[in-house]
């Protein structure tokens, strides 16, 4: 992959940040990266592992002279931070996030960018349930979608460089209107981290079930609600609060989905329960021939030898 940006600027040191600058470093895509991140501790470990180039205190160091800005910061941030850069912005650079709202984030952070810059918003649907400077991996971005909603009369070209850009880091890329994105990820994302913190929450209230046992007995099933649940709370706390229409909406809908399940074990109706069963067994494997996952046992986890 050849050479895309001169300069590629960070704001927020997390998880996506650092898995975007191993990536970027694999495959040569810019000349040089810096960052910078609200807490000393998080800049002091970027500058220790060499995450970027160069670390700085502030926002307006970190921007000076980059052509690609990619904000890293939670969605309540975004306008904060979109303040803070705006005067320093080089002519012509391109702005983008990976803000899992879209929507939110260009009422925040477009109104304050200077005419001459690109703001082409997007999200790359990728993550782990770790974050810090060194949770990030080079191959995180590999075969997932990364989704830009550019607005409209956006510059082809830098629209064309940065779609190229995501490419480069392993991603496919797709082009989405910001409020089908919401829609979208309300259904494939949001809702179902609310579902997994509400269940975790449960177990917790659940006096009958000591805490040993929802340790020892977690592979039941618990246990990956517990991988979802022990993401950023700050982020999603921010992601609930800014795609609320859409989110209520889908729970909405699951909810309604919850009572015809209850109303069926309640009467016996055998033939609902499989029926339905049969059809979400299907939407799990037309995710994995799309692959997006894997069907190895156990989610592919490792097993541990027995002595």
């Amino acid at each position: 992959m050849s050479l895309l940006y001169q300069r590629v600027a960070f704001i927020g040191l997390g998880l996506i940040a650092s898995s975007m600058a191993h990536a970027i470093r694999r495959a040569g895509l810019a000349a040089q990266t810096t960052g910078t991140a609200r807490s000393l501790e998080t800049r002091a470990v970027a500058a220790e592992i060499g995450l970027v180039d160069q670390v700085f205190d502030t926002s307006a160091e970190a921007v000076a002279g980059a052509d690609l800005v990619v904000l890293c910061v939670p969605v309540g941030a975004m306008e904060t931070v979109a303040r803070d850069i705006a005067p320093h912005l080089a002519r012509g650079a391109t702005i983008t996030d990976v803000g899992s709202v879209k929507q939110a984030v260009i009422d925040a952070v477009a109104p304050h960018l200077p005419a001459e810059a690109h703001f082409i918003p997007g999200h790359p649907l990728a993550g782990t349930e770790h974050s810090g400077p060194k949770s990030g991996f080079a191959e995180l971005f590999d075969n997932r979608w990364c989704i830009l909603t550019p607005p409209s009369g956006v510059d082809p070209q830098a629209l064309e460089r940065l779609t190229l850009f995501w490419r480069g880091l392993g991603a496919n890329v797709d082009l989405m209107d910001p409020p089908h994105h919401d829609l979208v990820l309300a259904v494939t994302s949001h809702t179902p981290h609310l579902i997994a913190y509400t269940m975790v929450g449960v177990a917790d209230d659940l006096r009958r079930v000591t805490d040993s046992e929802v340790i020892k007995y977690s592979a039941a099933g618990f246990r990956d609600f517990t991988r979802i649940a022990a993401s950023d709370p700050t982020m999603w706390r921010d992601v609930f609060l800014t795609n609320k229409d859409a989110t209520l909406e889908i729970l909405g809908r699951f909810t309604e989905e919850l009572f015809a399940l209850q109303r069926a074990i309640r009467q016996g109706d055998g033939d609902l329960l499989h029926g339905y069963f049969s059809r979400t067994r299907a939407i799990r494997r037309g995710i994995i021939e799309a692959g997006q996952d894997t069907d190895a046992p156990d989610f592919g986890r490792v097993q541990k030898k027995q002595d």
